[in-house]
């Protein structure tokens, strides 16, 4: 069999020096959207790192990922949409550790019984970025309008402006108020229970499922929404099974920004085979006995390969799991550019709505 022409392999499996931009693969828009930006766009604020950075320098460079997103939220305000139909609450619990968790709580104006319900876990690594920033209010407040009721946690970061607070201290806030809202489905008319999350959540909403399954109180969640999970933890080596590690690396993320993140959830390097810590290293023993899964992935992502084994795992162990790839796509550019890709957007949001939906109908 003749050798395969390496000019046809994608991203930079083909060519090592591909940039994003070039990529045939990317959605016209992203591409002109990225030929109209500065060169080096808004990442020169943000501190470099690389694969052997220290600890604090880690930390630094979360802060200045923080600060560099914290500067678009002025111009999301102004874009988001009103929801007049949509009223927003908060509500604050005590966690597994006396810490008090604030939920922000988006719910129909109007209710006519039982809803299924969402609890949104904000993406950042698990180490930037808050529930109250303004794409995750659009997001939240979105499903809302599609008459969920939609619980947002503003769970504890390993690092940036809430404090260092290293796993398992964001995991345990999730499962805390997951447990919360489940021991109070009548109180809040819930017909099913679904978590999801993008990035970092798509990492604490796989995790909190895993917890739950091993701690025994799995009956708490009936379904998995996983966006774009960043479920492997990067701490040197690379499975060979995820190819997008090589196919897309350096395009948004880089081996420095992964083993950033992974360093400062997992500080003393305890938890790299901790499938509680990176979901991707659990066993079929661990996953069996789930819920339903949906994943999310994004043809152009670094960590895209991540949900597409994961789902294949899930499968293997007997779960209900459904994988699927958005050709053209970056890293949850549904989510964090609405206005560019509506009918992203849109998708997104009809499917998390019919799963939610569908859990419900199983419960009945």
């Amino acid at each position: 069999m003749p050798e395969q022409d390496s000019a046809t392999l994608p991203g930079r499996l083909g060519d090592p020096d591909l940039t994003m931009p070039e990529d045939p693969r990317l959605d016209p828009r992203l591409a002109q959207l990225l030929a109209n930006m500065p060169a080096h766009g808004m990442a020169t604020a943000v501190p470099p790192v690389t694969e052997d950075s220290p600890y604090e320098e880690c930390l630094d460079w979360v802060a200045g990922m923080e600060a560099m997103l914290a500067s678009q939220h002025a111009a999301e305000l102004a874009a988001m949409p009103a929801f007049p139909d949509v009223v927003s609450t908060i509500e604050t619990i005590e966690g597994e550790e006396g810490y008090a968790i604030d939920l922000y709580i988006d719910e129909p104006r109007q209710t006519l019984g039982p809803r299924p319900c969402v609890v949104h876990m904000h993406g950042g690594g698990m180490a930037f970025t808050q529930a109250q920033a303004p794409g995750n209010q659009r997001w939240r407040k979105s499903m809302a309008s599609q008459g969920l009721l939609v619980v947002g946690i503003q769970f504890r970061n390993s690092g940036g402006a809430l404090g260092n607070h290293p796993f398992p201290a964001g995991l345990n806030d999730c499962a805390s108020a997951v447990r919360w809202v489940h021991a109070r489905r009548s109180q809040l008319q819930v017909s099913s229970l679904i978590i999801t999350g993008e990035s970092g959540g798509g990492n604490l909403v796989t995790a909190s499922a895993i917890k739950a399954n091993m701690e025994g109180w799995i009956e708490a969640i009936d379904g998995v929404f996983a966006i774009a999970p960043q479920i492997f933890g990067y701490y040197g080596s690379i499975p060979p099974e995820l190819l997008s590690w090589r196919e897309n690396e350096g395009y948004q993320g880089t081996l420095g920004m992964t083993r950033a993140m992974s360093r400062v959830y997992d500080p003393e390097h305890k938890h790299q085979h901790n499938p509680q810590a990176w979901p991707y290293q659990a066993t079929p023993e661990v996953l069996r006995g789930l819920p339903p899964h949906i994943i999310t992935n994004y043809e152009l992502d670094l960590i895209r390969d991540d949900g597409v084994v994961y789902a294949k795992k899930l499968q293997a162990a007997g779960v209900a799991a459904f994988s699927r790839t958005i050709g053209g796509a970056i890293h949850v550019v549904d989510l964090a550019m609405p206005d560019l890709v509506p009918e992203l957007f849109d998708e997104t949001l009809s499917s998390i709505v019919g799963f939610a939906r569908r859990m419900a109908e199983r419960r009945v």
